[in-house]
């Protein structure tokens, strides 16, 4: 009966130690010996989309909010109704609304 219960008790002890040991956190020896890194942070590169002459697969790589209809909307007015006069034109493309537009407006450009 003795051996039973001093087999249970050391049993215990020894599933507690494994179990701290695994939940213990990382040591941070390594992380205090490096000197930190600076980094700088570049400002994003803002690639202008001429909307008169971007194909449908540029429009939708560089506009937020327009996927593969929507950007074949854009080339197909342009082609029915000839070349876009303003940025604001856009509008008059089906799918296209205020909140695309103005998501999107630094990039694009009209020539």
């Amino acid at each position: 009966m003795r051996t039973n219960y001093f087999y249970s008790l050391l049993f215990a002890l020894l599933t507690s130690a494994s179990i701290s040991v695994i939940a213990a956190p990382a040591s941070k020896q390594e992380t205090a010996s490096t000197v930190p890194a600076v980094t700088a942070v570049a400002a994003p590169q803002t690639t202008m989309v001429d909307i008169n002459r971007a194909d449908a697969a540029t429009l939708q790589r560089e506009l937020l909010g327009v996927g593969e209809v929507k950007a074949k909307a854009i080339v197909a007015y342009r082609e029915a109704n000839g070349a876009f006069s303003s940025v604001d034109e856009l509008l008059e493309v089906k799918g296209i609304g205020k909140a695309i537009l103005e998501s999107n407006r630094e990039k694009l450009k009209v020539n």
